[in-house]
């Protein structure tokens, strides 16, 4: 821990925007300021940090997906390279309005990229004519370009990991208005109260958008390592479960199942024969 506190100073997590560009709702995690520059409180930081890793961990465990989102040019590279290692859906280029609050449209223009990576891999894109070929082509790099990142998110993520509030407004609403679980780096001009889990820290920073989109994509690393125990201790929970009721394995053919009017017609008939045999 006492690395990762280091490492997140040097990386200059701690500097804010300038005294004049800042929003009120951001004071309970300012340090300070110096040179007009706001300075932002690191624990507050560590303990954002430790709270979305635990949350992460806990919501890729139970079989969910997080979709990364970062289109500013500091926050791409690493998005890009992180959020691929660990297979997770990510936005890098322009949030296209409705991603999320219509995603079936968005499955639909991913289909469609399906049928043109098919058509060029099959050669069958010879047989157009060159207008219809560089058509098809550019059509392919522009669905590619924008929807390349979450061409694997078959389903709604279970959380939305995001750097700067500011620039991705729309997606941060389009979760909200869904009740999608939002985890956010907020630099001080940026609104906490639009998050569910903020990050304070500095958002303009390459090396602290490193270390904190690495951090989190661990979270994610040891929360599908449980998605996997927990899915190879289910089968012998149930057949514990079996064994503990005495129903054991089923040899041969299965017991015969009375139905619940034949039962109480059963019980119904005991106490008349019992006063007849007295």
């Amino acid at each position: 821990m006492a690395s990762l506190v280091q490492e997140l100073i040097e990386a200059g997590i701690h500097f804010g925007q300038r005294r004049s560009n800042w929003n009120p709702k951001m004071a309970p995690y300012i340090h300070g300021i110096r040179n007009q520059i706001h300075i932002l409180d690191v624990r507050e930081s560590i303990k954002g940090l430790l709270l979305a890793k635990r949350f992460i961990e806990q919501t890729v465990g139970k079989g969910k997906d997080v979709c990364f989102v970062g289109t500013k040019r500091q926050a791409r590279g690493a998005i890009e390279q992180y959020a691929t290692d660990v297979g997770m859906p990510f936005v890098t280029e322009r949030w296209l309005g409705g991603t999320l609050t219509n995603f079936r449209t968005i499955r639909e223009r991913l289909k469609r990229l399906e049928e043109l990576d098919r058509i060029v891999e099959s050669g069958e894109l010879k047989n157009y004519s060159k207008k219809m070929e560089s058509q098809l082509l550019r059509e392919r790099k522009k669905i590619q370009r924008n929807l390349g990142g979450v061409r694997q998110m078959t389903q709604m993520p279970g959380a939305l990991i995001v750097v700067d509030t500011n620039r991705e407004k729309n997606a941060l609403l389009e979760a909200k208005s869904l009740g999608i679980p939002t985890v956010c780096l907020v630099d001080t001009d940026g609104n906490p109260d639009m998050v569910d889990i903020p990050i304070p820290g500095n958002d303009d920073s390459m090396r602290t958008i490193d270390i904190i989109v690495r951090e989190l994509c661990d979270a994610v690393k040891k929360g599908k390592e449980g998605r996997s125990t927990s899915a190879g201790e289910a089968p012998s929970e149930k057949s514990g479960g079996r064994e503990m009721r005495g129903e054991g394995p089923s040899d041969g053919a299965a017991p015969r199942r009375r139905s619940s009017r034949s039962r109480y017609s059963a019980s119904a008939a005991a106490p008349v024969g019992g006063e007849s045999a007295e």
